[in-house]
């Protein structure tokens, strides 16, 4: 079994350097500035941004497209200057500090991002009152705890998955961020490559998530456990997987950023002191009603309770008659198809790209540990958690760093409760 282990590790890391080779990196070359603007998570298109060199020479002036995002190819690795021209942001926008220059610096063969913190005019820093006597203050905190209830949702879908097969399994799984880039990938292609509506898209995306989800358990995982490796083997091994899909990634979708060809760019309705699309509403009422219904699964259904036996103890749970390997197999189709429909979700709120599930990999661990590791309502509470902190912290710290205090959070709150918010305590030793 040793060996097999070894053979396979060593199977993916050859074929991980072919592929990260520059003989094979392909659309992943990259060598200027790129950036998205936003403004209140929507998208901010027809912003004007100039690149010129250190010394003034102008290399190229460009527009950011409907998805925010704009890009500039330079020739020479070198310092360059980044003008926004806050003319053409649309009229309720301001560059936040009211800096509007960046001198990002170039590197052989890299692309650099390059960010502009966009706020609504009248935003705290102006210590301006709106009309009403209302301060802008609580209305952008209003804003920010939407946008962080948007995100904690996306993310407490893809923990969900991740928390069952950890509960189930004992398997901590670094490739669950590329299942789902897998289902933004797949509704892509269901939706722009054969020119189907996105919902039914989505649809057929979902159930091909499943369907490999429950063929990646039957033909590898459920495998490696029949062998007896271990879980620390195991959860190496996923970080292998999850490589090599990012790679694959990488050859058949490309590097550049892709949008649905629905729902993209929608106008705002205002609800009370909340902007936001039409989009963003459903998608949030999707959400909260998958999570809903799988946790009253776990609850109610025979399955749902063979599979909280399994997690409580395989062993007792294989003598008292449930096929293990059954509700394994059932969690991974589950887990598969939600980890696809996150992918979905979060492909609606921003642009599609080949690292979008590892962008949010950390996050995802860490709604599921700051919840409680192997529960399916601990990843929901500690989720939401997490994306709540993300954007609400804006008000205070640069955007730059949101993830950073979330983690912070993660690591006091485990300081205090170990287990989790949900979790159970164990006996160590």
């Amino acid at each position: 079994m040793r060996r097999a282990v070894i053979a396979f590790t060593a199977f993916l890391s050859g074929l991980i350097f072919l592929l990260a080779s520059p003989a094979h990196a392909g659309p992943a070359d990259c060598q200027g500035l790129r950036g998205t603007l936003k403004l209140q998570g929507q998208p901010v298109n027809g912003a004007k941004i100039a690149v010129t060199t250190e010394s003034g020479q102008p290399v190229k002036e460009v527009t950011s497209n409907a998805q925010g995002t704009w890009d500039v190819q330079v020739d020479k690795a070198g310092k360059y200057k980044v003008t926004l021209d806050v003319s053409s942001l649309p009229q309720n926008a301001q560059v936040r500090g009211g800096n509007n220059v960046r001198t990002p610096t170039v590197f052989e063969g890299n692309c650099s991002t390059v960010l502009f913190a966009l706020e609504a005019k009248g935003a705290p820093g102006q210590q301006q009152e709106e009309a009403g006597g209302e301060s802008s203050f609580w209305t952008t905190a209003a804003q920010l705890t939407f946008e962080g209830l948007n995100l904690g949702l996306i993310i407490a879908l893809a923990a969900l998955g991740l928390s069952l097969i950890y509960g189930t399994t004992g398997l901590t799984n670094f490739a669950h961020g590329e299942l789902v880039t897998l289902g933004a990938i797949l509704a892509y292609a269901f939706n722009v490559g054969f020119g189907l509506h996105i919902i039914p898209a989505a649809f057929i995306a979902v159930v091909v998530g499943g369907l490999l989800g429950y063929l990646q358990d039957r033909l590898f995982w459920g495998q490696l456990r029949r062998r007896g490796t271990g879980t620390i083997a195991m959860m190496i091994i996923s970080i292998g997987v999850a490589l090599f899909l990012r790679y694959v990634f990488l050859i058949f979708f490309g590097g550049q950023n892709e949008a649905f060809a629905q729902y993209t760019a929608q106008p705002g309705i205002q609800v009370g002191p909340i902007t936001a699309a039409p989009k963003n509403f459903v998608a949030m009422g999707i959400e909260l009603a998958v999570l809903i219904i799988v946790g009253l699964a776990l609850m109610r259904t025979r399955t749902g309770k063979a599979a909280r036996a399994v997690a409580d103890n395989p062993a007792l749970a294989a003598s008292s008659g449930i096929n293990v390997d059954r509700v394994i197999r059932i969690i991974w189709t589950t887990g598969g198809a939600i980890a696809a429909l996150a992918g979905i979700m979060l492909g609606l709120s921003q642009s599609l790209k080949y690292t979008m599930g590892q962008d949010i990999l950390l996050l995802i661990f860490a709604g599921v540990t700051l919840g409680g590791l192997g529960t399916a309502f601990g990843a929901l509470v500690g989720s939401l958690v997490v994306g709540l902190f993300i954007q609400v912290s804006t008000l205070w710290v640069p955007p730059e760093l949101k993830s950073v205090g979330a983690l912070a959070v993660l690591i006091i709150v485990l300081l205090v409760r170990p287990q989790g918010i949900l979790g159970r305590r164990e006996r160590i030793g």
